[in-house]
């Protein structure tokens, strides 16, 4: 029998080392290394169910390799195949990160309940009866999804060979663990070891494999970070448990964009589509409010409308504060340096809250004028026309700076009923006809005359 090898891993980053010590080198922090068995016992009780479909690579001269579009699975779930670049690739490895409660299991099941092909939801944290239950209020009806509570990788494969599933969903990666690793599960050798093996899995059947993966207090995905760079594409579920609205983003994505953004509303039968968000991200009102303004940015290749609501009031203490929610707070005080130079509003002894309603965050610069348009009218207590929207970056010499896709931003104001849409002066715009009119300004004074 081989010699028992050990090493130690730090459980917060993964660096090794050859012996224990008290603080990790590589993120500093203290008693995170541990000990752990690396030495691996002979394979030859056990085989992987895709033996059978191994092939033989050979080099092939780059003129000769075949550019076709790779094959790719319909989610059944528009928001999910948008994030995704078009649906779920085969044999690719995607990995669902998110906040606990946050509904990362109620997602990946009920696209599983929804698909017309095999799927195998295998879960290590729930039994088969509850997740029948959640299953029951998601839909009830679904005859080609299979579950399965084990957390063994060998009885897992076992179960696959005998299945033969299209979809394979973990749920979780640091649930599993492997006969080959004799350390716990979770630790930063079996979560390497067990995505070893359902990469290895995945290529030599090309079959899409889903992994649900937990979060640190920091937000990033537990265990190491080879995990991110082991898997074709990595999703984050964001959004605030007391909200009931779902943002889905993609942090890597080695078959499409990385800009693209879904958006689920949760309800009691589970979580719902959000085909139009500027319905939602644009607060209902009765009357028109000061320090309220509408933006059109773009998410990828989706122009939404946003609501920027702005608080300015006199500052009770001697600094004055400013906060910004969804929006960069460096920018903020920029913006706010560019209004008192070049529009001379002194706002220096006041208070600034900024907001993007929603609960979602926004780095495109075409809001810069919205929150300026915001910022005076909470300043001057003059409401805005509520049919006014706003789509310019505004620069230091407060110029109004044009921004790409103006075109699709106006399209997508004039579709929702705005009337009036603020764009600079020198965006190259090619629209014939269009109902919405576009007030063309070329500086930040400009912005004034309509605002106060």
């Amino acid at each position: 029998m081989a010699k028992v090898k050990t090493t130690f891993f730090c459980q917060n980053c993964g660096s090794q080392y050859a012996k224990w010590q008290g603080q990790c080198t590589s993120c500093k922090a203290w008693n995170t290394i541990a000990e752990e068995v690396i030495q691996k016992p002979e394979k030859s009780d056990w085989k992987s169910p895709s033996t059978a479909a191994k092939r033989v690579s050979k080099p092939l001269r780059i003129n000769e390799i075949d550019t076709s579009q790779e094959a790719r699975l319909d989610m059944q779930d528009a928001e999910f195949n948008r994030v995704l670049g078009g649906g779920m690739v085969q044999g690719s490895l995607t990995l669902l990160g998110g906040e606990p409660g946050i509904g990362k299991s109620t997602l990946l099941l009920q696209i599983a309940l929804k698909l017309p092909y095999k799927t195998l939801y295998v879960s290590g944290e729930e039994s088969q009866k509850q997740i029948k239950m959640r299953a029951e209020r998601i839909n009830p009806n679904s005859n080609n999804c299979y579950i399965l509570t084990e957390t063994k990788t060998q009885n897992i494969f076992n179960q696959i060979e005998a299945l033969e599933p299209d979809l394979v969903v973990i749920d979780s990666i640091q649930t599993l663990h492997s006969d080959y690793i004799e350390s716990s599960a979770g630790s930063i050798s079996q979560i390497k070891e067990c995505t070893t093996e359902l990469i290895k899995f995945a290529k030599e059947t090309a079959t899409p494999v889903l992994l649900i993966g937990h979060i640190t207090k920091d937000g990033h995905i537990a265990g190491p970070k080879i995990l991110e760079h082991m898997v074709d594409t990595v999703l984050q579920f964001e959004g605030d448990r007391n909200h009931v609205f779902r943002i889905l983003r993609a942090h890597k994505n080695r078959f499409g964009s990385t800009n693209e953004l879904g958006i689920y509303e949760m309800q009691g039968s589970g979580l719902r589509e959000v085909s139009n968000p500027s319905e939602i991200l644009i607060s209902e009102k009765d009357g028109e409010l000061s320090g309220n303004a509408v933006a059109a940015t773009l998410e990828g290749l989706r122009p939404l409308m946003i609501e920027v609501q702005a608080l300015v009031s006199t500052a009770v203490y001697g600094t004055p504060q400013r906060s910004a929610t969804g929006f960069n707070a460096k920018r903020l005080n920029m913006l706010l340096a560019v209004l008192e130079k070049r529009a001379g509003f002194r706002l220096g002894a006041k208070d600034v809250f900024l907001n993007i309603t929603g609960g979602i965050t926004v780095d495109d610069p075409a809001i810069d004028l919205a929150v300026v348009a915001a910022i005076l009218s909470s300043n001057e207590d003059v409401a805005l026309p509520s049919d006014y929207c706003f789509a310019a970056e505004v620069g230091l010499s407060g110029e109004i700076r044009p921004v790409q896709r103006v075109e699709q931003r106006i399209l997508e104001a004039e579709k929702l009923g705005f009337s009036t849409i603020f764009v600079s002066k020198y965006n190259k715009i090619s629209l014939k006809k269009s109902s919405i009119k576009i007030q063309l300004i070329s500086k930040i004074e400009d912005l004034i005359g309509f605002v106060v």
